[in-house]
């Protein structure tokens, strides 16, 4: 018989599971919703799931799952990408938040009867996630349903989500990140979601605001930063947590300060889910989630049904610890030197004015040397005047040729700059050039 595992954890059916228009929902009305929508859900082997409310997303989420179809949750919703994704699973359909807000039944907020939890099997493909495309194109990676419910087991051992604790998020619903902290952890545990994604400070304060404590917040650098910049005064909260890309003390220590409470991060791969955490004051360590090693470049263990290769150089600490020294692919070698792009994205963001900068490596030409790019956001000082201050940090070989200002960095949606759109917004911009000359 096949292993089954419950779609929701065993928890009092009035306990919220979201906060929506200022409103709890409780556990049995999220079944009753789940119900409503798996009976109207599209015959379709795969769902693009699209919803943005982090509600209705979730009610999609379990209502494809209990259906036996799979979700399909892209990095990107720009149409090119959508279409791609729709020609390698033809059996589609796409599900927006139109769609699941017309199904909920009026009905599902009342009535006495409790529904029965659906089990699903441990090897259903719930979802297929695709990576950010931060190095290139968006890979596929299944991810089944025993896997998901064995990380979101790991988080709520590591972090202590527990029933009344509710989560308030700036990260989609569609990224591993965001799965795994904002919809696996309310199926898994009490704890509950905002359905909200609020972006500006003054956002995110409303919907922390709203909300009952302990609160949770889970975000990027990228919007810590403007949280911290925005200086408001924040209600109480049990802790932060980031990821994406590794945090900086100094802004952990701010952010500290201003929130009251301590700041987390999470370390992981859209391949293997998250593995490991750290508070970012206590140091360079991260502690790996019980159950996983690490080995020749490769983790093992917990609930992974093979190793899986990390793109990051780790530096072994202890066999439950590391440290991050940057990505394998991080490395340039340019006439014969060598750095790396860590080493140049931070050279470039110590220049006084640089708001934000970040370098990378075109593809190979074919030309005798390569040449690094970089964007800046400066609104202060001219390319040349960049240059000049790179020119005093930098050997020339990896001075960019070209240095692009810009009003702000073409991020996606959880705060991380893509290849593709760097190369686009260089190309624009070379396009621009060539119309003034």
């Amino acid at each position: 018989m096949p292993v089954k595992l419950p779609l929701l954890s065993a928890t009092a059916a009035d306990t919220p599971i979201a906060w929506r228009r200022n409103r709890p929902i409780g556990r049995a009305a999220f079944l009753r919703h789940v119900g409503a929508v798996a009976r109207r859900l599209s015959p379709a082997r795969f769902i693009f799931n699209l919803c943005e409310d982090r509600y209705l997303f979730l009610v999609a989420f379990a209502a494809v799952g209990a259906n036996g179809q799979t979700s399909l949750l892209p990095s990107s919703r720009a149409q090119l990408h959508l279409r791609d994704l729709a020609e390698e699973y033809p059996d589609n359909h796409r599900l927006t938040d139109n769609d699941v807000e017309s199904w909920l039944a009026p009905e599902a907020m009342d009535g006495d009867a409790v529904p029965v939890i659906p089990t699903l099997p441990a090897d259903q493909v719930m979802a297929v996630a695709f990576t950010s495309g931060s190095t290139g194109r968006a890979k596929p990676h299944p991810k089944r349903w025993g896997e998901l419910v064995s990380g979101a087991r790991q988080a709520r051992q590591r972090f202590g989500f527990e029933s009344g604790m509710t989560v308030v998020a700036t990260v989609p619903a569609q990224h591993m990140y965001g799965l795994e902290t904002t919809i696996m952890t309310p199926l898994a545990s009490g704890a509950s979601i905002h359905a909200g994604r609020p972006f500006f400070p003054e956002d995110v304060r409303a919907a922390l605001e709203s909300v009952p404590p302990p609160r949770v917040l889970v975000t990027t650098p990228v919007h810590l930063r403007a949280c911290v910049q925005a200086e408001l005064r924040w209600p109480a909260m049990a802790f932060l947590i980031s990821a994406t890309a590794p945090l900086a003390a100094t802004l952990a220590e701010r952010a500290e300060t201003a929130f009251g409470a301590p700041v987390l991060e999470i370390y992981g791969c859209t391949e293997a889910g998250s593995i490991a955490s750290r508070r970012t004051l206590d140091g360079e360590r991260w502690r790996l989630y019980d159950g996983f090693s690490l080995r020749d470049g490769a983790l093992f263990g917990a609930h992974l049904p093979e190793p899986v290769p990390l793109s990051d150089e780790l530096e072994l600490r202890d066999e439950a610890g590391f440290r991050l020294l940057g990505r394998l692919g991080d490395l340039v070698n340019i006439a014969g030197k060598r750095t790396s792009l860590g080493y140049l994205n931070h050279q470039i963001n110590q220049i006084a004015g640089v708001v934000e900068g970040v370098f990378w490596l075109p593809d190979d030409t074919g030309s005798e040397v390569q040449r690094l790019m970089a964007v800046a956001v400066a609104p202060d000082l001219s390319e040349r005047q960049i240059l000049a201050a790179l020119a005093e940090r930098l050997d020339p070989v990896f001075l960019p040729r070209p240095l692009l200002k810009v009003e702000r960095l073409p991020r996606n949606e959880t705060g991380k700059v893509t290849r593709e759109t760097l190369l686009a917004l260089i190309g624009s911009a070379a396009t621009v050039r060539q119309g003034r000359s």
